[in-house]
């Protein structure tokens, strides 16, 4: 796997090219700014951009927005935000840019494992969100709850797979076999309006629905 990674500290860039590259990860570039990441991701067309969100020179958004116009020119880039703060609005507007996405805390990513697993998940098009960036965007939601009709069960569903578990990961963790699970997915994506496609990932479109963006 091909990573193109953008971050301002010297220091946490280095430790973090150490940590993708233990991961089983190539680091193609290291950059230290948002416009970098950009030309970095135009000139490898990596499998993955790992992004902070503050970065020079305001240290505001410029890593989010960095990762947005990479998803505009290079489509189909994976983007793994690593944050030290749960951003509400930064979250939305990533996850608003469709599959491929994930929003970590960076003291969530001292695990090899847990690293691995969402870099693999978001190349392949899925969502990875931290617990705590999903509870900060389900409660900060701001518009109708969709999501009335979805029992207790299938709410600690959805919120599992907010943070991008597996049917079987759900299913260990909520102690339910497999197929209760599928039969817990079938129900929210009925519940939801999101009949089968084969344009749209229904699984995704799911979650985004969850968190309100």
């Amino acid at each position: 796997m091909r990573v193109v990674l953008a971050e301002d500290s010297l220091l946490l860039r280095e430790g973090l090219v150490r940590l993708l590259d233990e991961a089983g990860a190539s680091v193609v570039a290291a950059v230290g700014d948002g416009d970098g990441l950009v030309a970095a991701v135009q000139e490898h067309r990596p499998d993955v951009a790992v992004v902070d969100v503050r970065m020079p020179p305001t240290f505001t958004d410029e890593g989010l927005r960095a990762a947005l116009e990479v998803r505009q020119t290079v489509p189909g880039t994976a983007i793994l935000v690593l944050s030290q703060y749960v951003e509400e609005s930064y979250a939305s507007d990533l996850l608003a840019a469709g599959g491929g996405v994930g929003y970590l805390l960076k003291d969530r990513v001292s695990r090899l494992a847990d690293l691995s697993d969402a870099l693999q998940r978001v190349v392949d098009g899925g969502t990875v969100l931290d617990p705590e960036v999903v509870s900060a965007l389900f409660s900060h939601r701001r518009r109708r709850d969709p999501l009335a009709d979805l029992s207790p069960r299938e709410r600690e569903v959805m919120a599992l797979m907010a943070e991008g578990r597996t049917n079987t990961a759900i299913g260990r963790a909520l102690v339910i076999s497999q197929g209760a699970v599928e039969k817990h997915i079938s129900s929210i994506f009925t519940k939801l309006g999101l009949p089968p496609s084969g344009d749209d990932h229904r699984r995704v479109k799911a979650v985004l629905t969850w968190l309100g963006v």
